[in-house]
């Protein structure tokens, strides 16, 4: 999520677990300076933060969910400017992906105008950053965000398949 005021971001998260599940991880919300892209519409004084849902999606939701996110960018808008940006991914044991509506040469159409952006991929047990990894997700505290939240994925993974799932 990348926003100016908190008050959105609690809204779609309280908008996201009603439509998923409830949330199990946050980071931190950090100033996102890394770009100027989205400061004509949302202000100059951006944050953004991370979320983790409980329960396991299947990747094939990724779209879905791209949409129900961009559904809620567009209810937190006023006169045509969002308050909030919500790009939502998957991680896996080997990968993360997040979805976006913006094709490039290195992005995978999905399905309905959605695209995977693969942001990370696994090399030596841990998740590395790529040719084309946003600048901000190259930083120490991205990157340890998302490689304790694998770690934590594979406990859970190895619970679900204990438990006969």
């Amino acid at each position: 999520m990348i926003f100016s005021q908190s008050f959105y971001r609690d809204q779609a998260l309280k908008r996201m677990e009603a439509e998923l599940s409830p949330s199990d991880h946050e980071s931190e919300s950090v100033p996102f300076h890394y770009t100027d892209y989205y400061a004509a519409e949302m202000g100059s004084s951006l944050f953004r933060c991370f979320v983790a849902f409980t329960d396991l999606m299947d990747p094939q939701f990724l779209p879905r969910f791209k949409h129900i996110t961009l559904e809620l960018e567009q209810q937190f808008s006023e006169k045509g400017k969002r308050k909030i940006n919500l790009d939502p991914g998957y991680l896996s044991l080997s990968s993360m992906v997040i979805a976006t509506a913006k094709n490039h040469c290195h992005r995978i159409p999905l399905s309905a105008g959605v695209y995977a952006h693969l942001e990370y991929v696994v090399r030596n047990g841990r998740l590395q950053p790529l040719e084309w990894t946003y600048p901000d997700f190259r930083s120490p505290e991205y990157m340890a965000f998302f490689n304790t939240l694998r770690m934590d994925l594979k406990k859970q993974l190895r619970r679900h398949a204990a438990d006969g799932g």
